[in-house]
């Protein structure tokens, strides 16, 4: 009897434990990655009806969550991404507060009624909902606990600390402050989310925040070869399964060999893929010229291009004044970095102007294309030339 209160009814080794401890907080993440987020706040993708039922009742047991408000304040911070009515900006409120403090900055969202009626539709209202889970969100917690002592003894109280802490360090502070602090981008969206890493394994996916900014409606958050999503990893599975089925990704370029110049068919491709075209623009034609331009400085103004060549590419809402002042000193002293900054401003203006009708859309870009081959600029000539060879695809 002793045995079974001190070591439980498993039993497990350390190494056992420390397994079953990581394969509980990974249910617990795949939980959220793949129905809180990509299902139930962005609809990315359809789940069978007993998969969503054992997840919210996971997320029950393990984090109290309740699915109307993690929804309702994840559609708010996009919505209302890096300003004052972000509940969760490093941006605004400062790297240090969101990280330790993301659960309680959570905590406080969910109380504003305004929030979980504009953003929390189509969320669950069944029986159960009502009845039990938002009824008592301490109740799966304190369930939690009990399973963790009968199988595990004691030591389950270990388990069952790790089990809570894991989405409050994870999702409200990992994700919500460094993955909107540091990091690499590989598109230029008009927030400061970066993606953490390129192996999205311990967060099962979230860790690729950039990509997710861009496309939010994406069931795939990986976009480059060395990428990897575990959440997609997983919804793939279910798919395999009939549980699942993916109702939108992000799209792939689609290029044709040739093209005789800027058209309709063209427009609607860099339309499609702008942010594909805004990365390569800054591959292509900012990251060689800026070297090229580096190398050539002379002494007096050299000291104008240390950290300096993202501001040629970051969107000027985030910007600081501080780094404005140096991005106007680097263009009013070199007219060809100026040329293909203007030459990027141009471009996403083309698309930015949502009031333009698609004749008025394709008169600017055959505007841009003929200038930039007018340039004198190789590199932002031969992008010219890629440009025109853009096209639309399908939607998922």
């Amino acid at each position: 009897m002793w045995n079974y209160l001190s070591e439980g009814l498993l039993a497990p080794g350390i190494v056992g434990l420390v397994l079953i401890t990581l394969a509980l907080t990974h249910i617990t993440i795949v939980s959220v990655t793949v129905y809180l987020h990509r299902y139930s706040a962005h609809r990315a993708l359809e789940l069978h009806p007993a998969l969503k039922h054992f997840f919210r009742f996971w997320l029950w047991l393990t984090t109290g969550q309740n699915t109307r408000e993690w929804t309702a304040i994840h559609r708010k911070h996009h919505a209302k991404c890096e300003t004052e009515e972000d509940p969760h900006s490093p941006q605004v409120k400062g790297i240090g507060k969101v990280l330790r403090e993301g659960a309680e900055l959570y905590r406080q969202e969910a109380e504003n009624t305004e929030t979980l009626e504009k953003y929390g539709a189509g969320c669950p209202d069944d029986w159960m909902e009502r009845h039990v889970y938002s009824r008592f969100p301490l109740g799966g917690i304190a369930l939690m606990g009990a399973i963790d002592l009968l199988l595990f003894g004691a030591t389950g109280i270990t388990v069952w600390a790790i089990q809570m802490i894991w989405i409050p360090l994870f999702a409200a502070g990992v994700i919500n402050g460094i993955g909107h602090y540091w990091g690499y981008r590989n598109f230029e969206c008009a927030d400061a989310s970066r993606n953490i890493s390129p192996w999205g394994i311990l967060i099962g996916g979230e860790e690729l925040h950039n990509n997710h900014h861009t496309y939010p409606n994406s069931a795939k958050l990986s976009v480059r070869r060395f990428e990897f999503d575990m959440g997609w990893a997983w919804i793939r599975l279910f798919e395999i399964l009939h549980l699942a089925k993916v109702k939108k990704v992000a799209p792939k370029p689609a290029r044709v060999s040739n093209a005789s110049g800027v058209d309709l068919d063209a427009l609607k491709g860099v339309l499609q893929h702008r942010f594909q075209v805004m990365a390569q623009y800054r591959k292509t034609v900012i990251a060689p010229v800026f070297e090229q331009e580096k190398a050539r400085a002379c002494e007096a103004t050299r000291d104008l291009y240390g950290r300096a060549k993202a501001l040629l590419h970051l969107d000027h809402s985030l910007i600081k004044p501080r780094h404005q002042v140096r991005l106007q000193s680097l263009t009013d002293n070199n007219e060809t970095l100026a040329a293909i900054y203007q030459f990027r401003l141009r471009l996403q203006d083309i698309w930015s102007q949502t009031s333009r009708n698609s004749s008025e859309m394709l008169e600017a870009l055959e505007q841009w294309y003929h200038d930039a081959r007018d340039s004198g600029i190789r590199s932002l000539q031969e992008f010219a030339e890629q440009l025109t060879r853009y096209r639309q695809i399908a939607a998922h």
